[in-house]
């Protein structure tokens, strides 16, 4: 199945749903990986610059953490993007001489190729198998004798719900040996205020982000989004830590698709809903990581206690086998 047919798949059934939905996946065309770029950059998106820094500041203690014997790793990063929050962890492991092979894994070809350049400038010497494609149909095999450190960054996790956190940290955990690990960025529950600004921003970069993925409706799919007639929304809910962006229609009308040769009602007030993302107390990491299958071995924050690295074993024991206590 191609990627056109899997958005017009996706595209179908989510806007037939009662409550209209359609993935986040969908966003980063050229356009939306621009747009998210800025964001990157905004001064209410403080993410990044957080996860950035604690790679950063943080890069030798958390090559220990990894790797306290210097033993033949791969790190594995389930989307890379362009490598530039990696290059300080990968450094302070080629300080320790640790044998290691990164082992970048993204769907944006020219991503892979900004990181393969920034890894020639800055570490050249790191051995560098970048892999195209979605990482778990194209999972790199390991040597025996090589542990794996599956690394999930940016807060991508927090994209799922719990279920589908745990299903896909499983699915990890299936590719992964005892021993191997897991390490991950999390985004940590903080005042709403800050929490909703993240997700709002006072230039509307955000807002433009969102809509961005009704621009490639039309372009791909041969829909007639009037992206006048839909305005970005962002919340957030303190009682289950969770941000949500929508998209909100107007007023009713009818937008077609030449490609599935349909229409889609809206009424004034519907919203599409586009972006989740969760957020996490030290508690819910640990919960998290017995549910699939981890031992959650190291948690770093930076010193206000906003954004987590954390590092995972994998258990012994498949997550099914594990019991609740």
């Amino acid at each position: 199945m191609t990627d056109r047919d899997r958005l017009t798949e996706h595209v179908l059934q989510g806007l037939t749903r009662p409550q209209k939905a359609l993935s986040s996946a969908w966003f980063y065309d050229d356009e939306g990986s621009r747009l998210f770029q800025q964001i990157m950059a905004l001064p209410e998106y403080y993410l990044t610059r957080l996860e950035h820094e604690l790679l950063r500041s943080r890069a030798d203690e958390l090559s220990r953490w990894i790797d306290p014997r210097c033993s033949p790793i791969d790190l594995i990063e389930l989307g890379s993007g362009d490598g530039a929050k990696t290059l300080s962890l990968c450094q302070a492991l080629a300080q320790r001489e640790v044998d290691c092979i990164y082992r970048p894994m993204d769907v944006s070809a020219h991503a892979l190729a900004d990181l393969s350049r920034r890894f020639d400038t800055y570490l050249p010497r790191m051995a560098i198998e970048p892999v195209l494609g979605d990482y778990f149909e194209h999972w790199p095999q390991v040597a025996e004798g090589r542990r794996q450190v599956a690394m999930l960054l940016g807060s991508n996790l927090g994209n799922l719900d719990e279920h589908g956190a745990v299903k896909l940290l499983q699915r990890v955990h299936s590719h992964l040996r005892p021993g191997d690990l897991v390490l991950l960025g999390l985004d940590l529950v903080k005042d709403p205020a800050v929490l909703r600004a993240a997700y709002d921003d006072s230039q509307g970069v955000t807002a433009a982000f969102n809509l961005n993925l009704l621009t490639r409706l039309n372009r791909e799919l041969g829909m007639d989004f009037d992206l006048t007639k839909f305005r970005h929304y962002a919340s957030y809910c303190p009682l289950e830590h969770v941000a949500r962006s929508f998209l909100v229609s107007q007023v009713d009308q009818v937008v077609h698709s030449r490609t599935l040769d349909r229409g889609f009602v809206f009424h004034a007030g519907e919203t599409i809903y586009t972006e989740q993302s969760q957020k996490y107390s030290l508690a819910s990491i640990e919960h998290l990581a017995g549910r699939s299958g981890f031992d959650n071995t190291c948690t770093l924050t930076d010193p206000r206690g906003w954004y987590a690295i954390t590092v995972w074993h994998r258990l012994p024991f498949t997550p099914t086998q594990q019991t609740s206590t």
